[in-house]
């Protein structure tokens, strides 16, 4: 075994979402999301991925939406690299298309504090979209500092600090097929 994947071994707590039960939630959010929108008559669908967290989620969701949709990106930040949020919400890259009369759904990694998504969801609203959704894979609800509305919830998770299918810490575990609990040994010395 070479040494980073022990390293990464070592810093994981235990896995609390296996690589199955994610890819059996993405199909029933996929059909979820589908009947939602058919039953508005929508002819289209923005999805909205929120960078870097989401990238993972959104490729295997879109694939379960039986509909046309358009993809854009948004990178939001109010972590910079710390595992509890800044309370700061920082746009870093916006929509590239309006959004005015279209019916838009916004896909999340993991809903903690909602104040990155309570702004942003108002920021999104200013712009008129016909309707506006929020998916998030996860959902961290013993955390949460402001009401957030979440149209369609994957999983309810217990307040610890998760990796993997997206999430990170410092910029790695993005690419583990499950969602674990990473090592407090690994972050304790921030």
């Amino acid at each position: 075994m070479k040494d980073w994947q022990q390293d990464l071994e070592k810093n994981i707590a235990g896995i609390i979402i296996s690589e199955t039960d994610i890819k059996k939630k993405v199909e029933e959010l996929g059909r979820q999301i589908t009947a939602h929108y058919a039953s508005l008559n929508a002819d289209q669908l923005i999805v909205i991925g929120i960078l870097r967290g989401s990238v993972v989620f959104l490729s295997d969701l879109i694939r379960e939406l039986k509909m046309p949709i358009s993809i854009d990106f948004m990178a939001v930040s109010s972590y910079e690299d710390k595992t509890q949020s800044s309370g700061t919400l920082r746009i870093i890259k916006d929509v590239s298309e309006p959004i005015a009369q279209k019916h838009v759904l916004v896909i999340e990694d993991i809903i903690d504090t909602g104040i990155t998504l309570r702004c942003l969801k108002d920021m999104l609203w200013a712009r008129n979209p016909r309707s506006l959704s929020l998916c998030s894979l996860l959902d961290k609800p013993a955390r949460r500092q402001t009401k957030i509305e979440v149209d369609f919830r994957g999983f309810e998770v217990p307040d610890e600090f998760l990796v993997g299918y997206g999430l990170d810490y410092a910029g790695r575990y993005r690419h583990l097929p499950y969602v674990a609990i990473l090592n407090p040994e690994t972050y304790a010395n921030e």
